[in-house]
């Protein structure tokens, strides 16, 4: 019974590193991801390296998330006025941009770490 709640826990963070590489496309994917790695990390049986696993995808998908609604709060202003309006619009956006792909390196840095780490059956640090 043991071999077999292992290989479930090993599924689930296999389908959590893949919903966090789709995370970069879709934020509900990464809440999808965040529910399967907290699933692992609350079995009562589950391996040092695995729950390192877990918890590294839950880290890195929350911090992907805090920092994808922070820059979209800097696009806000787009919702009001045009583009070329004003400077200080058009600084926003920059800004905005800035932050968000600042957020998709993030995560995408963290998901090569995190599956690079998963293949050798290492713990993620």
């Amino acid at each position: 019974m043991a071999q077999d709640d292992l290989t479930k826990q090993r599924r689930m963070i296999a389908m959590a590193y893949v919903l966090m590489f789709l995370a970069l496309f879709s934020v509900i994917t990464g809440l999808v991801a965040y529910y399967l790695a907290r699933n692992v990390t609350q079995a009562a049986s589950t391996e040092v390296w695995l729950n390192a696993q877990a918890l590294w995808v839950m880290r890195s998908t929350l911090l992907y998330l805090i920092l994808a609604v922070f820059a979209s709060l800097w696009f806000i202003p787009l919702n009001f006025f045009y583009w070329d309006s004003y400077l200080w619009v058009t600084a926003c956006t920059v800004i905005g941009v800035v932050f968000a792909l600042i957020a998709f390196l993030y995560l995408l840095n963290a998901w090569l770490k995190g599956v690079g780490r998963f293949m050798k059956n290492k713990p993620v640090f």
